[in-house]
């Protein structure tokens, strides 16, 4: 539904999402076109590559279109949507906030980097972080006329090499990870039609394409000869068979952070097996003794932050720029988690000043929340040390790659029954296994040694602890 000839469009743009992020996947609409809508109102769910957040609309008014589609990859600063507001409302809408002003006069707290409700114009207006509460926020931009600004075209290939299509027609494409999605399958982008603001080129456009089968014999890109244009019904059977992912949002971020880790750090490991039996007795006697449940990750983390202590080295992390080790005051201990969204490392802020209490219910609010992936983006900054629990997969143990820019890593495997001579009888006790991980930049062998001597003693006598404690 469009706007009448006395409305004015505002585009609500994706904003700043912190800490460097620039893109995010469009998860969700709450909203549809025509609707109407109010300040603050949640219109969008988007994924970024540290969390799944809810963004509210900073204009009234109608929605007259949707500038991306479920599962696109949107820029900072890309229009989500389109709001048409009649001018005889425009004033209320921007000046009254249309309920964003709460009972107390407060603001609401939902604004966006570069959105919010007005402030009087006596008032100077700061910019603050995505997020941020009861801070004053820059005035709305200035109504824009419906017709959307056409992007900068892509320069035109030149005559000679002019073979785009029959009429030399020249879209725009304005997301550069539109255009590479179409390089990879052998597409031109420029030459496809576009359905987006202005002709713009989308993800949908060039999906289109891939999907039904015209693929790069249709669209040659300009220049190419067709002899090196896939055109071959093999090719076109091996496309069928073949499933293209592309590596964006948080496995884009993992897979970085991890190609950095193995290509930057002079990483050693080292593992012991640990009987864990008195481990599990006491864990029970805990229970019974207290009511309460105690996971055995829990206990175990118990045990590394002691460690930690003992030995502040493995607490460290590199700072590279400056050409220093930096041993941190704070022990935050990340939790490497497997989330639907994928591997993610949630940090327990201030695990070294926790009682064992604290500890079990912050360490289980953190595997809670991993079953949906929903973290707040704070939640997943600031870890100095982390703990891998690989052995719910069901296996002993790995190499797990170190946490960047931390020095350290511990992977606690599967406890199994194993065979295991106890004063010098064979017998069959609960057993696990510990691997180790760490940056010889930091340390050399012997702390690392220790260290993990030091977690496996605790678990083998959980009572060794009692004077550490």
């Amino acid at each position: 539904m469009s706007a009448d000839l006395n409305t004015g469009t505002r585009e609500f743009i994706l904003p700043d999402l912190g800490e460097g992020l620039t893109e995010a996947e469009l998860i969700s609409w709450k909203v549809e076109i025509g609707d109407e809508v109010h300040v603050d109102q949640m219109v969008v769910e988007v994924e970024s590559a540290k969390s799944v957040v809810e963004l509210p609309c900073p204009y009234a008014g109608q929605v007259v279109s949707l500038h991306a589609n479920t599962g696109d990859t949107v820029s900072a600063g890309q229009a989500l949507l389109s709001v048409a507001e009649a001018s005889a409302g425009a004033g209320a809408g921007t000046e009254s906030g249309a309920g964003a002003e709460s009972a107390d006069g407060g603001s609401s707290g939902a604004n966006l980097i570069g959105y919010g409700t007005s402030e009087p114009k006596t008032r100077s207006a700061k910019k603050r972080s995505f997020g941020g509460k009861h801070a004053a926020a820059p005035a709305v931009p200035t109504v824009i006329p419906d017709a959307p600004p056409q992007p900068p075209a892509e320069t035109p290939a030149s005559p000679s090499n002019s073979s785009t299509t029959a009429n030399d027609r020249v879209s725009p494409v304005s997301s550069p990870l539109v255009r590479k999605l179409a390089k990879d399958h052998g597409i031109s982008a420029k030459s496809l039609p576009g359905t987006g603001p202005g002709g713009v080129v989308t993800r949908a456009d060039v999906m289109a394409v891939i999907e039904s089968g015209a693929g790069a014999a249709a669209h040659v890109p300009a220049g190419t000869s067709p002899a090196k244009a896939p055109s071959s019904a093999a090719s076109s059977d091996q496309s069928d068979r073949d499933t293209r992912t592309p590596i964006t949002g948080l496995r884009k971020v993992v897979s970085e952070r991890l190609t950095k880790s193995r290509q930057e750090i002079p990483e050693a490991t080292i593992w012991l097996d640990v009987d864990a039996t008195e481990l599990l007795a006491t864990k029970k006697a805990l229970e019974a003794r207290t009511g309460e449940k105690y996971s055995l990750l829990s206990l175990v983390a118990r045990f590394v932050v002691a460690g930690l202590k003992k030995y502040p080295i493995i607490n460290s992390s590199i700072d590279t720029a400056a050409g220093e080790i930096v041993t941190h005051g704070d022990i935050n201990l990340g939790l490497a988690a497997q989330t639907p969204r994928g591997l993610m490392v949630p940090v327990v802020h201030g695990a070294g000043e926790m009682s064992l209490r604290q500890l079990r219910d912050s360490v289980s609010e953190t595997v809670g929340k991993a079953a949906s992936g929903r973290f707040d983006p704070s939640e997943l900054t600031g870890g100095t040390f982390t703990l891998n629990n690989y052995g719910v997969f069901d296996v002993d143990g790995s190499a797990p790659i170190i946490n960047l820019p931390e020095v350290a890593m511990l992977g606690l495997g599967r406890i199994k029954d194993r065979p295991w001579v106890v004063d010098g009888e064979l017998t069959v006790r609960k057993v696990m296994y510990l691997s180790f991980v760490f940056d010889h930049r930091a340390c050399d062998g012997q702390e690392p040694s220790e260290f993990l001597t030091f977690v496996a003693d605790c678990i083998e006598n959980p009572i060794s602890l009692l004077p550490e404690l």
